[in-house]
């Protein structure tokens, strides 16, 4: 079932965290902060509407960290009840993607809820000051290529927010599959 978020809290502080990466490392807000932004996006990696966007996704955080923009992607999902999602296949799927940016495992599912995501992908764009500015897509793609025309919402929208430092006023909400909670 498709879940979309309903509240969104924007100049709220980046909730911290430290999370284990499939790189190996583990990783803070601290540690994926871009000078001009960053970007906290959860997936996972069974979820058709993250299979959809995932290489454009790839492909934009690359521009918007060249950009000084940092970028990190979370699973937060019961890897137990969806074992597609269990870290070791977290590492195949950030490999078979070429991530350039850390891909975390929130196996207590804590940093989803202090976040308050309730999708994936859910997108979370904060300024240089840390604070939430974009609560929105990566495009209006969804489990089928966007139009050839369509925005890149989401670069578009960092980079405003890396000019200005202020909540960017056009947002379409992210849509995909409700995260997997546990019992």
């Amino acid at each position: 079932m498709a879940a979309s978020p309903t509240e969104i809290a924007f100049e709220t502080p980046a909730p911290d965290f430290r999370l284990p990466a499939t790189d190996g490392r583990s990783y803070g807000f601290s540690d994926v902060a871009g000078e001009k932004g960053t970007v906290i996006v959860f997936i996972c990696n069974h979820c058709p509407y993250v299979i959809a966007v995932i290489d454009r996704m790839v492909a934009d955080a690359r521009v918007l960290m060249n950009e000084g923009v940092g970028f990190a992607a979370i699973c937060a999902n019961d890897a137990k009840a969806y074992p597609d999602d269990s870290f070791d296949r977290m590492k195949l799927f950030a490999q078979a993607h070429d991530f350039p940016f850390p891909y975390l495992h929130d196996e207590s599912q804590s940093v989803a809820k202090a976040y308050g995501a309730v999708c994936t992908p859910d997108f979370f764009g904060y300024g240089a000051d840390r604070r939430l500015k974009y609560r929105g897509r990566l495009d209006e793609g969804r489990t089928s290529p966007p139009p050839a025309d369509a925005r890149r919402e989401l670069v578009e929208a960092m980079r405003t927010i890396a000019r200005t430092n202020q909540v960017v006023a056009d947002q379409a909400p992210s849509i995909g599959c409700s995260i997997k909670w546990k019992p």
